[in-house]
């Protein structure tokens, strides 16, 4: 496709088209710890790491693994919050040409059971906290190499661990004891080349069972590159020594992988580790820091953050270089507020099968609420017919999202049926509802799988979503559909009031009937104290769903 017309919008700063470094992923580790090598890589609760010294140990990492028998292709699963752990066992495995499976930590022992079996995981880095769900599995999955550690290991003042406080099983590996007794920093030569699988991502699994899409090294470099330059009208004018990145976003998430580590990496940023977004502690956290360069984030945690009592206190601002929201839509309410305050903000989309990005709205230039922007520098994308899905629909009219670029994966890990679903003749099939603009922006609708048809009308929640969110007494929400035995399917509203607020069903219903069409607007509204969410953020309508399903069946 030739004609991308969305192009007329990029930044002045953005290219038409960008040549991709032939390197392996790894590689940007190389780049501050040459030029930078004495700059602190990571900040973990005030304990840094040096880019020069997390090369050294990364490197060391690899030779441990490379001299209990890893190899090239070998699957490495890292099931570890964010902390300089993760960062090394994730570079080491890259180093040796394995391929990561990124594992939740919050998985329940079925579903480690069910990734690590079905990707064939060999070496499984791991913590304490997790233990109690490690010992079953591995009583069930064989799992050759177990390396464990304790994230306060790297954390000055709470001393190191041993083996025998983590009551390791015979056969396991402490992971400081590892580095200690490796061999010197010089790593075996292993000729890794662009199409190579690096990185195995499971989708959140909103939609059904989670599938593991592989991403090759150079989808990770793509990505890499396609972020730094998106941002770089903003992140640029800090220099190199002084930028860092809020790494809040969980780097098992392909979201955090390439957004906050790959990108901190390849722009010599410090990542400022968080393990777990616990709201009060992080606004301490914020308050260590004069300016933070980069925050990539979710919309529930931009909401938490910017209504905090602490957030005028802490002028966020001016402390924040540069919001960039992803893993769902953010209100429009709350993109105004962010405006108000004063911090600039980037919107887009994205999904595990396009390594994260995709779509993004400028960062100078005309930028739509509601909206996720237009496409990336080398990607083409299509809005089809829903049904059929091989003809374009007119301007204006919704659609399923087709997209191809060079961050789409390689295919789906041992599933041929769903890549062939997925993906024809080299362009993958979102699943996601959008709608293209005059101007060439697209907005999403919804997924094609939460459609609601209710008396004959298709109902997409998002756009009842984004009235709910307007009602001021209204901290979260979301509307599903469920079976109703006249209409097929009807709406109803999950909806958690914010504190010190009184709120009625007859309110909801009655503030949606004002901005919607009668057959949009919820008919049934469930008060909660919070809503299930992913590890990211993102509201499970499926969860939601399903619960409404059992209720009936009973």
């Amino acid at each position: 496709m030739d004609n991308r017309p969305w192009q007329r919008h990029y930044d002045y700063n953005v290219p038409l088209t960008i040549r991709y470094p032939q390197v392996p992923a790894h590689y940007f580790l190389n780049i501050p710890a040459n030029s930078f090598p004495d700059k602190p890589a990571t900040n973990f609760f005030g304990t840094e790491i040096t880019f020069w010294e997390l090369r050294g140990r990364v490197q060391r990492m690899a030779n441990a693994l490379g001299a209990m028998g890893v190899k090239k292709g070998d699957r490495i699963g890292v099931h570890l919050p964010n902390c300089p752990q993760y960062i090394i066992a994730y570079y080491a495995a890259l180093h040796l040409g394995a391929v990561v499976v990124n594992l939740n930590p919050m998985y329940t022992v079925d579903e480690l059971k069910a990734l690590t079996l079905d990707t064939g995981v060999s070496t499984l880095f791991t913590f304490d906290m997790v233990l109690p769900n490690i010992r079953p599995l591995c009583q069930e999955v064989d799992i050759t190499r177990v390396v464990v550690t304790r994230v306060t290991d790297y954390i000055e003042g709470f001393g190191q661990s041993t083996p025998e406080e983590l009551e390791l099983e015979e056969g396991w590996h402490h992971f400081s004891l590892l580095l200690e007794n490796a061999s010197g920093t010089r790593l075996p030569r292993i000729d890794i080349f662009p199409d190579d699988p690096a990185l195995i991502q499971f989708t959140g699994g909103t939609t059904g069972l989670p599938k593991g899409a592989v991403l090759t090294h150079r989808n990770l470099v793509a990505a890499t590159m396609q972020c730094t330059l998106w941002g770089s009208a903003f992140t640029d004018l800090t220099p190199p020594e002084k930028r860092n990145v809020m790494a809040i976003l969980p780097f098992f998430h392909v979201y955090g992988t390439v957004v906050v580590l790959s990108w901190g990496m390849f722009n010599c940023a410090t990542q400022i580790l968080v393990p777990r977004f616990e709201l009060d502690e992080f606004m301490g956290i914020l308050a260590n820091f004069k300016q933070i360069t980069f925050f990539p984030a979710v919309p529930t945690m931009i909401n938490a953050v910017i209504h905090h009592p602490r957030a005028g206190e802490l002028a966020l601002g001016k402390k924040l270089g540069l919001f960039n929201s992803g893993g769902g839509p953010l209100p429009t309410e709350l993109i105004d507020q962010t405006q108000d305050m004063g911090i600039s903000y980037g919107e887009g989309w994205g999904m595990s099968e396009t390594t994260s990005l995709g779509i993004a709205n400028p960062l100078l230039g005309m930028s739509k609420a509601g909206s996720i922007g237009i496409p990336f520098p080398d990607t083409d994308v299509r809005v089809v017919d829903i049904d059929a899905g091989d003809e374009d629909v007119p301007r204006g009219e919704p659609g399923e999202l087709i997209i191809r670029s060079p961050l789409i994966m390689k295919e789906y890990w041992n599933n041929p049926e769903e890549t062939a679903g997925q993906m024809k003749n080299g362009w993958l099939y979102t699943g996601d509802i959008v709608v293209q603009d005059g101007d060439d922006y697209f907005a999403i609708v919804d997924r094609k799988k939460d459609m609601i048809i209710a008396g004959g009308y298709n109902v997409y929640p998002r756009e009842i979503d984004e009235v709910l969110y307007q009602h001021p007494k209204i901290a979260d929400a979301v509307a599903v559909g469920i079976a109703d035995a006249y209409r097929g399917e009807t709406i109803k509203a999950f909806v958690v009031a914010k504190e010190g607020e009184t709120l009625t069903a007859e309110d909801v219903i009655g503030f949606c009937k004002e901005k919607l069409a009668a057959y949009k607007a919820p008919k049934q509204v469930e008060f909660r104290s919070e809503l299930p969410k992913s590890a990211v953020g993102k509201i499970l309508r499926k969860v939601l769903r399903d619960e409404e399903a059992a209720k009936q069946e009973k």
